[in-house]
C-alpha cells in the first residue's frame, strides 16, 4: 500500500474545483470519458506502429450505473504505478490566491490551462477510484482512492486485461447523475460523435407488454459521423439524412458545404443553409463546435462571424481547444484564421452556385437572402463579394443583380441632380395604388419586404454612388423622382388656407399618428387626395424597431402628408362651395387679418437692425397684441371652416376613401362611410 498527498501547492484543490466548475458540473462525464477515448486512441496507434504486440480486442468504452456510482470503463493503454504518481498525483497549481484570482470568471479554463479533466470528477463525486492495468508486459493492477482531500491511496487490485476502471461515488447534492435518463442525455449531448464505440447499459425490446434488456450493448455514439467521410463517398440524401438527425424538427435544408482543410490549420465540418422564417434569433447558435469529435458548444457567437451564426450543422477542428472558455475561443488565433475560411468557404459556394445555376440560385432567394443581406450588413469583407451575386426583386417578380439594376433604372429614374432613385415598396398590396401610379409613368419599383431589407437599404444608399433609396408611397409620383423644376401653385393664399382648413379639421385623431394636410398641383389626371409618409422619418422608426440606441424615433409619432391635388375637379369643387357657403363669415376675418399681417410687417421693418434696447416698448407691445389677434383670427377662421366641413359629404368621402385606401378606417368611422357612401348612391 502507498499514501501520500496530491502534489499542488493549493492547500486544497477541490473545493475550488467543485466552486468554480459548478455551473457546467455535467462536463465531468464528457471529461471522463474523453480520456477513456484518449487511452484506447493511444493503444491503436501503438499497435500501428508495432509497438504493442498483443490483441487489440473489442475497444469499447462502457458507461454503467451502479446503486451509488458511476464507472467508466476502457480497454486502452491502462497505467502504471508510476504514471499514476506522474499524471494524477501532481497537479502544477502557483498558489491559491493567482489560481483564484486568474480563473475566477471562468469554469472551463481551469479543465483546460491545467490538465485537470480527470479531476472534474470531484465536482459531483465524494470519492473517485481509478483501477488500471498497464498495457505493458508483467505490469500489475493497482487501484488508485481518493475522498475528496489531499490525500490519496495506492493499493493492489485485481483486473482482468489491460486498461482503466474510473469509478465514481456521487455526492447527495448530485444523485441526479444516477439516473439512467440523465446520463443518457449527457452522452447524446457530448459524446455522440466519438471515435470510439461507447456502451450505454442493453438494448432493449418489447417482451410480454413491457421493455426488458438484450444481451446486446447499447451504443450510443456514431464513431465516423458524415463530416469524417470524404464527400466524394456520400450521395445528397446522406448530408440531408444527417441534418435530419441534428434537427429532426427542421425543414429540409436549401444547400450544404462540407468542410476539409489540412493546412494552415485542420477543419472539418458540413454546414448548412436552412430555412429561416421569421424570427432570426432563434435560428442563432445551431452549429455544434467539435474538438476531435468531443463536442465543445453551440454558442458560436463571438467565436464565427456574426451572419455564420445562422447556419446549422458541425465544426470539427483539434486546433480549437477543447477545455476552454468561450472569451478564450474568441481571442484564439486559430479560431479567427478558422472563422475567416469558413466566411470565404460559404461566399465561395453561393458564387458557384449562382454562377453555374442561376436558376436554383433565384429559386431559392427568398430563403438565402437573410444570410447575404446580414452577411454584407456585418461583415465589410463579404459585402465585397457577395454584391456580385446578391439579387434585388422588383414588384413584378423579377430579380436583377445590382449591376443589372443600375443599367435598368438609370436612363428613366435619374433626377435633376444626377441622382439614380431605386423606389421601392415594402408591402406590395398595402401600398399597390403608389405602385401602380410609379409603374404606369414607367418606374420600376423594388420589392423589399425582408426581415433586414430596412437596414439594407441605407447600407446600398453608402455603397452605391449617387444614389438614393425612396419608398414608393414617400411622395406624389411627381415628386418621387424630380426631374424639373415643379410647377408653382396657381391657387392663393387664402385658398390654400381655406383646402387645408376644410381637411385637416375632418381627419381623424388617432393614437400615435398625425396627419398635416398640403396642397399641391398634380394634374387632373392624379387622384384628388393621397397619404404619403416622408421616407426620412418613416427609416427612422423603422430602423429603431430593430436597433438598440434608437428609442427616441421609436417613440415618436407616425406622420403624414395628407396630399390635396388642386388641379382635380372635385378639389376644385370643395374650394368653390366652402368660399361661397363660407364667403360672409370669412369675408371680415380676411379683411381684419390682411390689416394686422399689414401693420406686423411694419413693425418688422421699423425693428431691422436695430437692438432690443433700441426698440420702444410700446411697439413691443403692440407687436404682441397684433401677434395674438391674428392667432385668433386663424382660429375663428378654421372653427368656420371645421363647421362647414361636417356637413360636406364630398369632404368626408374623400378623407374617408383615402384613409380606407390607407388602412386607416376602421370601426364607426368605417360604419359610417358605409353609409354615406349608399346615401350618395340612392
Amino acid at each position: 500500500m502507498q499514501k501520500g498527498n496530491i502534489g499542488v501547492t493549493t492547500e486544497n484543490i477541490f473545493p475550488v474545483i467543485k466552486k468554480f466548475l459548478y455551473s457546467d458540473h455535467e462536463i465531468f462525464l464528457r471529461e471522463i470519458v474523453s480520456n477513456a477515448i484518449d487511452a484506447t486512441q493511444k493503444l491503436k496507434t501503438l499497435y500501428e506502429k508495432g509497438e504493442f504486440k498483443g490483441e487489440l480486442g473489442d475497444l469499447k468504452v462502457t458507461v454503467t450505473l451502479k446503486d451509488d456510482a458511476i464507472v467508466v470503463s476502457d480497454n486502452g493503454i491502462g497505467l502504471t504505478i508510476e504514471e499514476i504518481d506522474r499524471y494524477i498525483n501532481q497537479i502544477a497549481l502557483s498558489g491559491a490566491t493567482d489560481f483564484l484570482e486568474k480563473y475566477k470568471d471562468t469554469a472551463n479554463s481551469i479543465i483546460g490551462h491545467f490538465g485537470l479533466g480527470f479531476y472534474s470528477a470531484f465536482m459531483v463525486s465524494k470519492r473517485v477510484e481509478i483501477v488500471t492495468k498497464s498495457y505493458k508486459d508483467d505490469s500489475k493492477a493497482v487501484k488508485w482512492s481518493c475522498d475528496g482531500s489531499p490525500e490519496y491511496e495506492i493499493t493492489e487490485a485485481e483486473r482482468d486485461g489491460r486498461g482503466t476502471d474510473i469509478i465514481m461515488y456521487i455526492d447527495d447534492d448530485s444523485k441526479e447523475f444516477l439516473e439512467e435518463s440523465r446520463i443518457s442525455s449527457i452522452l447524446n449531448k457530448y459524446c455522440k460523435f466519438l471515435p470510439v464505440s461507447i456502451a450505454f447499459g442493453k438494448k432493449k425490446e418489447w417482451k410480454d407488454g413491457k421493455q426488458v434488456d438484450t444481451e446486446e450493448d447499447n451504443i450510443i455514439n456514431d464513431t465516423t459521423p458524415l463530416w469524417t467521410r470524404k464527400p466524394s463517398e456520400l450521395k445528397d440524401e446522406d448530408y440531408k439524412k444527417f441534418y435530419r438527425d441534428l434537427y429532426p424538427m427542421s425543414d429540409e435544408p436549401l444547400f450544404w458545404i462540407h468542410l476539409n482543410v489540412d493546412f494552415p490549420f485542420h477543419l472539418t465540418g458540413v454546414l448548412y443553409f436552412p430555412k429561416i422564417k421569421s424570427n432570426i434569433d432563434m435560428q442563432r447558435n445551431k452549429i455544434q463546435l467539435y474538438c476531435n469529435q468531443v463536442y465543445v458548444t453551440d454558442e458560436v457567437e463571438g467565436i464565427v462571424p456574426d451572419f455564420l451564426t445562422l447556419m446549422h450543422g458541425v465544426i470539427d477542428s483539434p486546433d480549437i481547444p477543447l477545455n476552454v472558455s468561450r472569451s478564450y475561443l474568441q481571442s484564439d488565433a486559430n479560431v479567427k484564421k478558422i472563422s475567416g475560411y469558413i466566411s470565404k468557404k460559404v461566399s465561395d459556394r453561393l458564387q458557384s452556385i449562382f454562377k453555374n445555376d442561376r436558376k436554383e440560385f433565384e429559386d431559392k432567394w427568398n430563403d438565402l437572402k437573410i444570410f447575404i443581406n446580414y452577411g454584407m450588413l456585418t461583415e465589410e469583407d463579404f459585402y465585397d463579394k457577395a454584391n456580385k451575386y446578391a439579387l434585388l426583386l422588383d414588384t413584378e417578380g423579377k430579380l436583377y443583380t445590382y449591376e443589372e439594376y443600375k443599367t435598368l433604372v438609370s436612363a428613366e429614374q435619374t433626377d435633376k441632380d444626377g441622382n439614380v432613385i431605386y423606389l421601392y415598396a415594402n408591402n406590395k398590396n398595402k401600398e399597390y395604388p403608389f405602385i401602380e401610379a410609379a409603374t404606369a409613368k414607367g418606374y420600376n419599383v423594388l420589392l423589399m419586404d425582408g426581415q433586414l431589407d430596412v437596414a439594407l437599404v441605407s447600407l446600398l444608399e453608402r455603397k452605391f454612388e449617387k444614389t438614393r433609396f425612396t419608398r414608393v408611397d414617400s411622395d406624389t409620383v411627381e415628386r418621387l423622382i424630380v426631374k424639373e423644376e415643379q410647377k408653382a401653385s396657381e391657387l392663393k393664399n387664402s385658398e390654400r388656407d381655406i383646402l387645408t382648413g376644410v381637411f385637416q379639421s375632418r381627419m381623424p385623431q388617432m393614437e400615435k399618428k398625425e396627419f398635416y394636410v398640403q396642397v399641391q398641383a398634380m394634374g387632373e389626371e392624379a387622384a384628388p387626395m393621397m397619404i404619403t409618409q416622408a421616407e426620412y422619418m418613416r427609416r427612422m422608426k423603422e430602423m429603431a424597431a430593430i436597433q438598440s440606441g434608437m428609442s427616441f424615433y421609436g417613440d415618436m409619432p407616425d406622420m403624414f402628408n395628407v396630399i390635396l391635388n388642386e388641379n382635380h375637379p372635385l378639389i376644385k369643387r370643395v374650394l368653390s362651395e366652402a368660399e361661397s357657403n363660407c364667403a360672409d363669415k370669412l369675408s371680415p376675418i380676411d379683411g381684419e387679418m390682411e390689416s394686422l399681417e399689414a401693420r406686423r410687417k411694419e413693425l418688422y421693418d421699423a425693428r431691422k437692425d436695430k437692438k432690443d434696447d433700441e426698440i420702444p416698448q410700446s411697439e413691443k407691445d403692440e407687436l404682441e397684441s397684433i401677434e395674438q389677434k391674428i392667432t385668433k383670427a386663424k382660429s375663428d377662421k378654421e372653427a368656420i371652416l371645421a363647421e362647414y366641413a361636417v356637413a360636406d359629404s364630398c369632404v368626408n368621402q374623400l378623407v374617408d376613401i383615402t384613409l380606407l385606401q390607407n388602412n386607416m378606417l376602421t370601426g364607426e368611422a368605417l360604419n359610417k362611410f358605409v353609409k354615406r357612401s349608399i346615401e350618395l348612391m340612392k
